[in-house]
């Protein structure tokens, strides 16, 4: 581990922001005290099963519940009838857009089942095996339709429609006839036929992925009690239980006051728990039987029925001078978006080309719907897809014209003042740094032996902030109760602890954080966007500078001294003015043991809307091996260099960026969805959709920049999407160098690379 940092302004030396103190939420962790989504029992709870599509693509003619409700023990049967209709109106989810019309079809299905697994009805009985068993009982009378499950296939004119209402957005003119593709959007920035024009040389290429799944272990579950009433209660694994309470009252007409939600501790998420899936199915089931209701996806209905990233077809087209001058860069994307349109097409576009200062450039994307699970956020949605294309790109461009790849990234990268295509200039921004540290690490000179490569490549996230409440409480004994709205996905209660500690100068140990249900605290957006340490610290910031406040006045009133003349010094109200060393300075305690008597409780609260996140960039450098019996690519080693703006607990930034390579190596070397000619996917497992293991990875070493966000008290930019963004093309780029062969479709599993090596001897034989 490696942190190179720069001076932060106007910031006084800190105690806690920047050190490694234990995790306040470890000891429920590890002893399993904590609570997830599954493990929440309440008296008289009934279990509920869903039914799911067989078929990838059928109308449902009708459903037949009576025998299902027939049966002893079931106490309610939930169809698409339980679900109000509703109209078209995108609202935000994370960095996409989710439309509520698809999201009431995708909980349940309405005139059509459109991937296997699609949810088709429900219950909830009085034991786990009676629901099964009532679950086989329902009949649904299905007209089978073709179906499409590839991106190109399904932008045909002649592939079969999975929504006659669906016309391109987009386009001039307007289309006349329905289509699978959704939407087209385009950046442009300058002229990209002048700029290739220039180029003395040009590389064009086109890529596939595949689409893969967050693999968070902790499937979905939720508890939901509707009592007579109307009030509801619901207990879920979630990365936005303000946006689940939003989604629950929309979908099945209840007042949003009405709803009361518990976000659990929660097993992984990664974009993946931004939407509901069980949660609104949960809810109907519990209204109808008067009873509570707890719904558990197995692994295999988080395979087949939830929202793993999309698949995708790229063209991308580079052309730079050969003194190593881009001149233009051009990026065609289709992804796919699974049954409903909304696939992260428009982000993977803005993302692109971002990490180069460029002036001719043009990304087009389309958004385009298939017979697949809708897709869902998964770290950086759409970015790593865009820019593994691209820093393949780069990479064989530098090596054509004979320019070291990090050289080449440093004459072009993005810098303090550039211009984004998607419209931002950026401010101070910290690519040049990593790409610096980069071609100074040791990893980057070590030598290499036979068979192997080494593989470099840069990536780019925005970042987000948004609407954000906190509170803290400062308690009778001196220490203080934080109260936060984002759930913990990655060590925020310790962050926003430390921040907290900082401001109020208490030890961080003193300060205790709780995750507020819905009805505890105002209105928060979830947990995504690299945004919770930005935009959560800044509430938290806010409300400790409001309990200082408070605290002052109480010393004020005591000393008899104006306000003004009270500083808060290292935990301590402090004279100062005419009145300095005439009152021994105040501890936080003393204050608050007396709180009672100078005005009563202190509570500091902060509601905000975030704005000004800091863009995030970070270069990555990987050595592989490959096995030319087997095709096997073995990672030897590998570096993270990110600028963080300010490492808050370096140790979770540090985790962060470990844990983002390795989705990114999985992505790179094993991970794909399998559909059948059936259109049924014939991997949903993990013995057969394999993710890296620890004997997979060796350690992944980090190097921390600190290049300051000037929009926050402490410099912070989120840290959690980027590092996943350049693994695919570092590990494409090092295979290149390994074997002499580019490969262009992911993933380069062995029997793939074995492929390719195969090739390429038959075709050095035929020459």
């Amino acid at each position: 581990m490696n942190d190179q940092s720069k001076a932060l302004p106007n910031v006084k030396p800190l105690n806690w922001v920047g050190t490694r103190p234990v995790r306040p939420d470890g000891v429920d962790k590890v002893t399993g005290r904590a609570k997830f989504g599954a493990d929440l029992y309440l008296s008289g709870m009934l279990h509920g099963r869903v039914l799911r599509s067989p078929h990838p693509h059928a109308r449902i003619r009708a459903i037949d519940t009576s025998k299902a409700e027939a049966l002893p023990g079931v106490k309610a049967v939930v169809t698409r009838d339980d679900f109000q209709d509703m109209e078209s109106e995108f609202v935000p989810a994370g960095e996409m857009l989710v439309n509520y019309r698809d999201i009431v079809r995708n909980v349940m299905a309405r005139e059509k089942a459109l991937y296997e697994g699609h949810a088709v009805a429900a219950v909830a009985a009085t034991s786990v095996a009676t629901a099964k068993k009532a679950l086989k009982l329902i009949e649904v009378d299905y007209e089978v339709l073709p179906h499409v499950i590839d991106v190109i296939e399904a932008m045909k004119p002649d592939a079969p429609l999975l929504d006659d209402t669906l016309f391109t957005q987009g386009v001039e003119p307007a289309p006349d006839k329905a289509s699978n593709v959704a939407k087209r959007v385009e950046f442009t920035m300058g002229d990209v036929e002048a700029g290739f024009a220039q180029a003395d040389t040009v590389i064009e290429r086109t890529f596939e992925t595949k689409p893969i799944h967050q693999a968070y272990i902790e499937p979905h579950a939720c508890v939901a009690s509707v009592a007579e009433d109307g009030q509801a209660e619901l207990f879920c694994t979630t990365q936005g239980h303000y946006v689940v309470r939003a989604h629950c009252a929309r979908l099945l007409g209840m007042e949003i006051s009405k709803i009361r939600v518990t976000a659990s501790e929660i097993g992984g998420g990664f974009g993946g728990k931004t939407v509901v899936y069980l949660e609104p199915t949960a809810l109907a089931l519990s209204r109808k039987a008067g009873r509570p209701v707890k719904l558990v996806m197995t692994r295999e209905e988080v395979f087949r029925a939830t929202g793993p990233t999309s698949g995708s077809h790229m063209r991308i087209k580079v052309g730079a001078t050969r003194d190593g001058r881009i001149t233009a860069g051009e990026a065609e994307l289709k992804y796919q978006a699974g049954a409903f349109q909304g696939s992260p097409v428009q982000p993977g576009a803005m993302c692109a080309f971002a990490p180069y200062d460029l002036e001719n450039v043009k990304s087009v994307g389309y958004d385009v719907v298939v017979n697949r699970p809708k897709v869902a956020a998964y770290r950086a949605p759409g970015a790593p897809i865009s820019e593994y294309a691209v820093e393949s790109v780069i990479d064989e461009l530098a090596k054509t014209l004979g320019i070291d790849p990090v050289e080449f990234r440093l004459k072009n990268a993005a810098k303090e003042g550039t211009q984004a295509a998607y419209g931002p200039k950026f401010g101070p921004i910290g690519l040049v740094e990593t790409l610096q540290e980069a071609k100074a690490h040791e990893h980057y000179k070590a030598p290499l032996g036979e068979n192997q490569g080494r593989g470099v490549a840069s990536g780019f996230w925005f970042n987000i902030g948004g609407e954000t409440c906190a509170s803290v409480n400062i308690t009778e004994d001196g220490t203080a109760t934080l109260v936060a709205g984002t759930p913990d996905i990655g060590g925020s209660r310790a962050s926003l602890s430390m921040m907290a500690a900082e401001e109020l100068g208490l030890d961080v140990a003193q300060v205790r954080p709780i995750i507020a249900d819905t009805d505890s605290l105002g209105y928060t957006f979830l947990t995504g966007g690299s945004r919770v340490t930005f935009a959560s610290g800044m509430a938290v910031i806010e409300a400790s500078r409001e309990c200082i406040r408070q605290l002052r006045e109480r010393a004020a009133k005591l000393w008899e001294v104006p306000l003004e003349d009270v500083l808060w010094e290292d935990g301590k109200a402090v004279a100062n003015g005419a009145h300095a060393g005439k009152h021994p300075p105040m501890p936080l305690a003393e204050i608050a043991k007396t709180a009672g008597k100078t005005g009563g409780p202190i509570v500091g609260h902060a509601q905000i809307n975030a704005q000004g996140a800091g863009p995030s960039f970070g270069t990555h450098l990987v050595d592989v091996e490959v096995d030319k019996e087997t095709g096997r690519v073995t990672i030897l080693r590998y570096t993270v260099i990110q600028d963080a703006g300010k490492a808050v607990h370096p140790s979770y930034v540090e985790g962060q960026f470990q844990g983002g390579a390795v989705q990114g190596i999985g992505w790179a070397l094993n991970e794909e969805y399998v559909y059948g000619e059936d259109g049924r996917l014939q991997n949903a497992a993990f013995l057969d959709y394999r993710i890296p293991v620890a004997s997979d990875v060796p350690m992944i070493d980090t190097v921390i920049v600190e290049v300051p966000n000037p929009n926050h008290p402490y410099g912070v930019r989120g840290v959690g999407e980027t590092p996943i963004v350049p693994p695919m093309a570092a590990i494409a780029n090092a295979v290149e160098n390994a074997l002499g062969i580019r490969f262009t479709a992911l993933p380069m599993s062995p029997p793939k690379v074995l492929e390719a090596i195969e090739k390429a001897k038959t075709e050095r034989k035929a020459a």
